[in-house]
């Protein structure tokens, strides 16, 4: 069945709006989508601790998001963090503990070569999960969060080997080159060149990739932007699942957005400070859920 595309005169002529502080300029993404007063931007720290605290909270945070939207399978997922005074180690979660009950204390801190330099000694962190996470961090030095689960739809999708098409506004976050596909599959990934060819594979743009018969990783400027991401991904491959079951059902075309709508969408709505915001009211909702518990 052919695909069929669809495009408008109004989505063509659409223009970024002026700045609010400087008329002079085009609105950044986050005063576009702020009807009133803008949304301050990515936190600044005076001190590298001040950091580091907010960081693991964060990510700490990001984890107990995964838990209850079911992303959780055994042992498997990692979530990495750059460390913002030794950018050349990482902070990740310990193995074998559920993700709901994370708190920043408990996150593991690994160098390049793979040894723990601090945080939680008690536990060791995941092997296959740190191989594929220093690749990530080593290749793209713009890159200060990952995050690797192995969801239900991710897993599902990532049968077909194949990236997700622009059939819905929220997926063009994923536009272009934004989305990959590391066509591989050689098992749990117990070997450094095995690493390195998935970081080649989602280039020197990618935010997101499906890894085939395995899962999904993706990666952002802060945990938060990653873990957005990856909520996104889930879903946006059950929405496709779902789509292509309908479509196969009813005999129904699927309708694509085009090159420009979606190019336009993924560049107003993908910065790293929207992509920030977009995480925040799921970490708001488990942080009154706990009552600030991760924290510690």
């Amino acid at each position: 069945m052919a695909p069929s595309a669809i495009s408008t005169e109004l989505t063509k002529q659409q223009a970024i709006p002026t700045s609010k502080s400087d008329p002079t300029k085009q609105q950044t993404p986050l005063e576009a989508i702020s009807q009133g007063v803008t949304l301050p931007g990515i936190p600044l720290f005076s001190s590298y601790d001040k950091h580091r605290a907010w960081i693991l909270t964060h990510m700490a945070g990001a984890f107990r998001v995964f838990a209850r939207k079911g992303f959780t399978e055994g042992i498997s997922g990692h979530i990495s963090v750059r460390d913002p005074e030794n950018p050349h180690t990482f902070w990740t979660n310990p193995l074998a503990k559920h993700f709901a009950t994370l708190t920043a204390s408990d996150m593991v801190l690994v160098d390049y070569s793979g040894a723990v330099v601090g945080g939680n000694t008690s536990r060791p962190a995941n092997g296959a999960g740190f191989l594929i996470h220093s690749a990530v961090h080593k290749a793209r030095p713009d890159v200060h969060a990952a995050c690797h689960m192995h969801g239900k739809a991710g897993k599902a999708w990532s049968a077909f080997g194949k990236k997700l098409e622009m059939i819905n506004q929220d997926v063009c976050y994923f536009y272009g080159e934004a989305q990959a596909v590391y066509e591989e599959f050689g098992g749990i990934v117990f070997s450094e060149e095995e690493g390195k060819r998935l970081a080649a594979a989602l280039g020197e743009k990618g935010k997101g990739m499906i890894l085939r018969n395995h899962g999904l990783l993706t990666v952002g400027s802060t945990v938060d932007e990653a873990a957005y991401l990856y909520t996104l991904m889930e879903r946006s491959c059950e929405i496709q699942l779902m789509v292509d079951a309908a479509a196969a059902l009813s005999g129904n075309d699927k309708i694509y957005i085009d090159d420009e709508a979606a190019e336009y969408t993924f560049r107003m709505g993908s910065d790293p400070e929207t992509l920030y915001w977009e995480f925040q009211p799921d970490l708001d909702y488990e942080y009154e859920m706990a009552n600030g518990a991760f924290e510690k």
